[in-house]
Parts: C-alpha cells; structure tokens; sequence
C-alpha cells in the first residue's frame, strides 16, 4: 500500500515540472582565462613572435656558463665514521656447496656465504691445527677480528648421541 502512495506522489505532476525545469534559463560558464584560450595565439602574432625570439644578452651569459662535476672521493671505512658506499665492489667467487645452480655464485669481499661460513666453522672444528683463524681469514677475504669472533661466537649444529638405558639408568615410572 505505501508504494503505491509513494508512486503517486511521485509521478503527480510530472510533465508541468519537466517543462518548467527545461524553461530555465541555464548558467553561464565562468570566464576562462585569456592565455589558456588557444585562439588567442591565431588573433596575435606577435605572440609567436615574442616566444621564438632570441635574447641575445641571455645566450651571451649561457655562455659564460662553465659545470663540472666531479664524484665525492670515497672515504676509507672508519670505527666512528660513517664511509660512502663504492659504486663497485670487489667480489670474489665462492667456494661452491653442494646446492650447485641455488649457491651465491659471488660474494662482496670482506663478506661470506651461508655455505661458506658451515664449511669453515666445520673445517675449524674438525682440524683446528690446520684452519687457523689466521689461514681463514686468507682463504676467504676476511678480518682476522671477524674471523676471531666467528669462530667465538658462532657455533654450527652439532649431533649428539646419548648412551642407551642401561640397568644402572634410573626408569621413569
């Protein structure tokens, strides 16, 4: 019932009130500006003129005008300071791992690989005699420093095998 009325309401008087909305007059546009109207430039030629007219007093001073440029030196890696990076740094290749076509093929100097770092820790644990801090450090492009607080700090997985229950082992109950 009230979509009826609704639809009443709304369509009564329709047609006069079409009517007195097209009757109306419509609003003028706001005046552009003259320099963005591209007629203008037809109606004035010395526009043209005035925009491919050359200054010589400008050209003289253009002239006159001498750029260089030249790179920042590159400031060598201080403790405290801070160092811009170079714009190409010295790679080295990888001792390769097993992994092939998936390992680092090349590696920044003073840095290493994942596989690396398992192998020399490895190699450090098994022979410590042999790989020496000091040969690593060689051998992969390294600070002796680095070097000293990898094999400190840094400690691969280890498998440990524990003893089988003996009669002596105390059981959970």
């Amino acid at each position: 019932m009230g979509g009826r009325l609704a639809r009443a309401f709304r369509n009564f008087n329709v047609e006069s009130r079409a009517r007195r909305e097209i009757s109306k007059e419509k609003p003028t546009p706001a005046p552009r500006h003259s320099t963005s109207r591209l007629d203008e430039l037809t109606e004035h030629p010395g526009i043209h003129e005035e925009i491919y007219r050359k200054d010589d007093k400008l050209l003289t001073l253009l002239k006159d005008v001498y750029v260089e440029s030249r790179d920042p030196p590159v400031r060598v890696k201080d403790g405290g300071g801070e160092h811009l990076p170079c714009k190409q740094e010295e790679k080295r290749l990888t001792k390769l791992g097993h992994l092939g076509d998936l390992d680092v093929k090349k590696v920044p100097k003073g840095k290493i690989s994942i596989v690396e770092a398992l192998t020399l820790l490895n190699n450090h644990k098994l022979h410590p005699q042999i790989w020496t801090a000091e040969k690593i450090a060689v051998e992969y492009s390294l600070e002796l420093k680095e070097v000293n607080s990898l094999l400190e700090f840094f400690i691969p997985f280890t498998v440990q095998e524990f003893p089988k229950e003996t009669k002596k082992a105390i059981k959970p109950t």
